[in-house]
């Protein structure tokens, strides 16, 4: 083993810009010819207010929503109810589309609204264990079973962002991606 990781994520306190880094980190493997796919979930705000989070299909660009105030089912996290439909149906499945199509896999993120779909957390696992490069982020100071899996893998590492690196580590993440790939190239 060389010593690069196939699995590389990105966790920080809440607020501190995870979302951003994944999608600069993105956008740049994009603009590098890497075909990616997978999920990326946003804040939506309303009047200045958080009113939820959407989900975002990286590869088709199809959106649905991951929790809402107003929804009226799912479970309960905060103040949010969480859409198991659209996370199973665009979030699950754009990870599993990742895995059969795309160079690389992204899922933003593994907190505690994603993990309560089954369908999500077989998803993730069936991505960490493929052997396909895997980008994610993970809730801050979250313990679960599937995050605590992921930290003991070997070929996996955790970044931390913060508020010192949060507008240069993409660029980190991109290195040791694209380091990754080209290894497994030859």
């Amino acid at each position: 083993m060389t010593g690069l990781k196939r699995l590389i994520f990105v966790t920080g306190k809440p607020g501190v810009g995870k979302t951003s880094v994944m999608l600069r980190t993105v956008d740049a493997l994009k603009g590098k010819n890497c075909k990616i796919g997978g999920m990326i979930s946003r804040e939506v705000r309303e009047g200045g207010l958080r009113v939820g989070f959407e989900i975002l299909d990286v590869c088709t660009g199809q959106r649905g929503w991951l929790a809402h105030v107003n929804q009226s089912t799912g479970p309960k996290i905060s103040k949010y109810r969480v859409n198991l439909r659209d996370l199973d149906a665009i979030g699950a499945a754009s990870i599993r589309n990742a895995m059969e199509s795309d160079d690389i896999i992204v899922v933003d993120e593994i907190g505690p609204m994603e993990l309560s779909s089954l369908a999500f957390r077989e998803a993730v696992l069936a991505a960490v264990e493929s052997r396909k490069p895997l980008l994610g982020t993970i809730h801050y100071g979250l313990s679960d079973q599937l995050i605590n899996r992921v930290r003991a893998r070997e070929d996996a590492e955790i970044l931390e962002v913060t508020h010192d690196n949060r507008a240069k580590l993409h660029k980190t993440v991109v290195e040791k991606v694209v380091s990754f790939v080209r290894s497994n190239q030859t």
